[in-house]
């Protein structure tokens, strides 16, 4: 029977504890939201004569007559070919 009271106390006292805990938490004020990355502008895109790839602009490699392509190898393949 004393095994009964003791665990009743204990019980009493562990709910007690877990509501003032609660009630605690309630009423803190939220954590301040991290800042969101800063977005970069967008970037103009281009269209590679050979390939037909679209490519951001300062990636892209120019060509004769102001043509615009994704790689050298693509300008020089555009080249040889006449």
């Amino acid at each position: 029977m004393k095994y009964l009271l003791v665990l009743a106390v204990v019980i009493i006292a562990i709910w007690l504890w877990r509501k003032g805990r609660q009630e605690e938490l309630r009423s803190r004020p939220p954590p301040p939201q991290p800042p969101r990355p800063a977005v970069g502008a967008p970037t103009e895109m281009v269209r590679c004569d050979h390939c037909g790839l679209h490519l951001p602009a300062t990636d892209a490699v120019r060509g004769n007559a102001g043509r615009i392509y994704c790689s050298a190898a693509h300008r020089k393949a555009a080249e040889e070919q006449g």
